[in-house]
């Protein structure tokens, strides 16, 4: 059993994993075609639901433990940070269902992966700040931020791309919006570095 002091990195820990699993789940699902929209938003939205179990775990913890192992608004926001890599997910698959998307372009599969590799970074660092190595993290913070740079040139080319192929106009803002939120969660990605790096900061 994990000491009352470790639950917060535990858990912590717990939501990044689930966040890895996520990504790779959704990075498979888009790589072929989605012949049921409706039960791929229903499975992701299940990985959000138990994010956010873990979520109001750490507010609880909080609200019954006097000392914690880093300033709680800390671990308040990189929960908070945490929580919403993964409703972004879900958010980009519930689209999925209401806009009858079922074959996800190459565009599609290239966010997925920026994600994916996103998650892999968001895991290290996490686990490294449970082990309390908070140098080390911040090479997984300046790739991190590398990643997003990428979603956001993604979303240029993705955007330009879209304007210059696709002539349906429901179809342009279907898969625009899919993209941009994509891109908004490859920033809240970026956003859980910049949080890992100002809690390097404040305990080094």
């Amino acid at each position: 059993m994990f000491r009352k002091k470790d639950i917060f990195f535990k858990t912590l820990e717990d939501m990044a994993d689930l966040i890895m699993e996520t990504t790779e789940r959704f990075l498979a699902a888009v790589g072929s075609d989605i012949p049921d929209p409706s039960a791929f938003s229903k499975e992701m939205k299940e990985y959000e639901h138990r994010g956010d179990q873990f979520a109001h775990l750490i507010i609880t913890e909080l609200n019954k433990t006097f000392i914690t192992p880093i300033e709680r608004e800390d671990i308040l926001e990189l929960t908070k940070l945490l929580d919403d890599v993964l409703d972004g997910i879900e958010a980009v698959a519930s689209r999925f269902d209401m806009y009858h998307v079922k074959k996800p372009d190459g565009n599609i599969r290239k966010f997925a992966d920026c994600l994916n590799r996103s998650a892999v970074e968001i895991k290290s660092a996490i686990y490294l700040l449970g082990q309390k190595k908070l140098l080390a993290i911040q090479t997984h913070c300046v790739k991190l931020n590398e990643l997003e740079n990428e979603g956001d040139d993604l979303l240029r080319e993705s955007v330009k791309t879209l304007f210059l192929n696709v002539k349906d106009p429901i179809e342009l803002i279907k898969l625009k919006e899919i993209y941009e939120r994509l891109e908004q969660t490859t920033d809240s990605c970026e956003d859980v570095a910049n949080t890992l790096q100002s809690i390097i900061m404040r305990n080094s």
